[in-house]
């Protein structure tokens, strides 16, 4: 078992302000939230700037760009000048107590979130990339970053020359758990911040330093916090009660399933540290972290007993209400010493343990004591993954709704370009958000949405800037990756678009694309396939003309939570290969291709896992399939009629069909919309 070799670890410093963001993805009041109108009406931006140059050896790219002098990391996609910053870490990382080698900054928080509250956003800080996922470590004389291929051309236009970009996944390129254990000189200490490491990623390291005599040195104060000097307050928004008539189950109910996986596992109690597990068993939603209806919280499960961690006040009467005879509450801060009490006064062994997730922190295993906790993936990720027949069908609702919202937007767009109105990115996502906002149910959008034009479409979690980003041109492919957050459901989808005369090469690669995502959407398999197994029908298209795309084919998405949610998904991940698909889980089906410096493709719904009948059922193993619930027509003009063949053909007709028939009789209202969704659902 790792130790702290002398140092104490502390509670992670929680900075509490009651003053709340103007502007808020997720709505609920009170207060009451910005509606569309509170928006100011965005101005015109110039294209964006070439992308950095940059020089390049076995996956490590070292950037050469020019600095800004916007020293907020969240903006744009230039790079932040970052030396003070690096000076500053580095002058505490010789000193005091910490005298560290290195100092490794993770992107995730005490709650291992992938999105992340500003006051949270460390690593975004430190380097000035602002990619969701993302590991630096910071040496007395260099900076590396490493992540991987969703970020590589995003990572190399916002670091700046103090920083080593490290290509993740390319061949010779060192993940940074083995770069610590592998490059760093024998002997070396390297600081953590035990609330930000997953207890069993610094196991795994411990195992790794100790034959080169290198070891992880807990840091009491975060040093990342230490020369932030205007580092954001965390926020306190309210929190709400989600009715059963949208989550289908109650959190009794909840609790009680929780308990008889724990009973499985002989676990005298369960930590929940994963902000939407907590969200989901008590039927609650809050909005502390942009697009994630989720609010700063832990809870413990015992036999007999239900904790909860909160900051009390952002209960509304709603949720007070609801929680009343359910759990006991709690002041967030007190997690940490409240966990340390409740495991001294347990009879706790390795046969009886305390059950803590895969994400928990080491502050947490410490909390519990040595050889008293057992490391497993949270039941509650299992149990939220599988949607109820309550939830499946506000997918399916809120899907149709969103769909309306789609074809508002891209017909009011063409129209727009048709005219010669100048539109830039930002503008178009502007729009797209305020379509949704008019829509019943809306709480806000799912993530940022990323509009991107020519170019910037390769990369591939483009954020447009509204101060400098790109004029949408119809010569250029248009790439629209968008959500919404509702009562009933969360939405992610896009859509790839050309307003002018696409490119015989263009068409190439939209075609192979779409013939990916027919394959996903077609597959029937046997009960206990995985999404590792699946993946490849998505590429095998792209791999016939020797293409192929960086990221995985399909996440698991929440309802009215987290648009990224696991266990499961579809994509070259080991660990999906150790999840089998089951019915009820919801998926994206998002195969791309991205030409670098020119254009981006992806075509990305929603689908849901679901039981198919067949005339044969080998060894009574049961078969699945999907069920796509995204409704927004694909763009007819960018496939070639040549590469599809019939029954590709009749997908497309049939799903067309089917988005008319679904999305058509809620855009009477819209002549502009319903004309278009018209023409472009009509049969090939």
């Amino acid at each position: 078992m790792w130790r702290h070799s002398g140092h104490v670890w502390s509670p992670v410093c929680v900075r509490f302000s009651a003053a709340l963001r103007a502007r808020r993805p997720i709505n609920f009041p009170p207060p009451s939230l910005p509606t569309s109108s509170s928006y100011p009406t965005p101005k015109f931006a110039p294209p964006t700037r070439p992308f950095a140059s940059t020089s390049r050896k076995a996956g490590i790219s070292t950037t050469r760009t020019t600095l800004t002098n916007d020293m907020d990391a969240k903006k744009g996609m230039h790079p932040v000048n970052t030396t003070l910053r690096l000076q500053n870490i580095r002058r505490l990382m010789r000193e005091g107590d910490a005298s560290v080698d290195a100092y490794v900054v993770p992107s995730e928080d005490q709650h291992s979130s992938e999105y992340l509250a500003e006051c949270d956003s460390r690593r975004a800080y430190i380097s000035g990339f602002n990619g969701s996922a993302g590991c630096a470590i910071v040496t007395l004389t260099e900076a590396y970053l490493f992540t991987d291929g969703r970020y590589f051309l995003q990572a190399e236009k916002q670091l700046d020359s103090n920083w080593t970009l490290m290509k993740q996944g390319l061949p010779d390129v060192p993940t940074w758990q083995e770069f610590l254990y592998k490059k760093l000189p024998k002997n070396s200490k390297i600081g953590v911040d035990a609330t930000l490491i997953a207890a069993q990623d610094a196991e795994s390291l411990h195992k790794h330093l100790e034959p080169n005599g290198s070891k992880l040195v807990s840091v009491t104060k975060n040093l990342v916090d230490e020369v932030w000097s205007d580092r954001p307050a965390r926020r306190l928004n309210p929190v709400i009660h989600l009715d059963e008539k949208y989550s289908g189950q109650s959190s009794a109910d909840k609790i009680a399933k929780v308990r008889g996986e724990m009973k499985k596992k002989k676990a005298k109690a369960m930590v929940v540290t994963m902000l939407d597990e907590v969200a989901w068993l008590f039927n609650l939603r809050g909005s502390d972290i942009d697009f994630n209806p989720v609010f700063f919280s832990y809870a413990v499960v015992t036999e007999n007993k239900v904790s909860l961690f909160v900051n009390a006040n952002q209960l509304d009467q709603g949720a007070h209400k609801y929680l009343d005879g359910v759990t006991d509450l709690h002041p967030y801060e007190e997690f940490l010493p409240t966990l340390n009490e409740l495991a001294g006064g347990l009879q706790l062994d390795k046969e009886n343990p305390i059950w803590v997730g895969d994400r928990a922190s080491l502050a947490v295993t410490e909390a519990i004591g040595k050889d008293r906790y057992l490391i497993a993936r949270s039941p509650l990720n299992d149990l939220k993954a599988i949607k109820n027949a309550t939830e499946l069908e506000g997918f399916r609702q809120s899907h149709i709704r969103d769909g309306v919202a789609l074809a508002r937007y891209f017909a009011w767009l063409e129209e727009q370009l048709e005219n010669g109105v100048v539109l830039n990115e930002s503008q178009g996502a502007d729009q797209l958000r305020s379509f949704r906002s008019e829509l019943d149910l809306f709480k806000g959008l799912s993530f940022e949405t990323i509009s991107s034009t020519g170019p910037n479409g390769a990369v591939i979690h483009y954020s447009p800037d509204p101060e400098d980003c790109a004029v949408i041109r119809k010569d250029q492919i248009y790439l629209c990756d968008s959500g919404g957050q509702y009562l009933d459901g969360t939405t992610d989808v896009t859509r790839t678009w050309h307003f002018g005369t696409p490119a015989k090469a263009e068409k190439n690669a939209f075609t192979r694309v779409l013939q990916g995502h027919i394959a996903i959407d077609t597959a029937v398999f046997p009960t206990g396939t995985t999404g590792f197994v699946i993946d490849s029908w998505a590429r095998r298209h792209l791999w016939q003309d020797g293409l192929d795309y960086r990221h995985g084919t399909g996440h698991g998405v929440g309802h009215f939570l987290n648009v990224h949610e696991g266990p499961h998904g579809v994509g070259v991940r080991i660990a999906y290969n150790a999840v089998p698909l089951k019915a009820g889980m919801t998926l994206s089906n998002e195969p791309g291709y991205y030409e670098d410096g020119q254009y981006g493709v992806r075509l990305e719904n929603i689908v849901l896992v679901k039981d198919v009948k067949l005339a044969n059922n080998f060894a009574n193993k049961g078969f699945l399939g999907f069920e796509s619930v995204t409704m927004c027509p694909m763009h007819k003009k960018l496939m070639d009629m040549e590469l599809l063949n019939v029954n590709e053909k009749k997908w497309v007709d049939d799903y067309h069909a089917q988005v008319w028939e679904k999305v058509s009789p809620l855009l009477k209202h819209d002549k502009r919309a319903l004309e278009w969704l018209r023409r472009e659902t009509a049969p090939l």
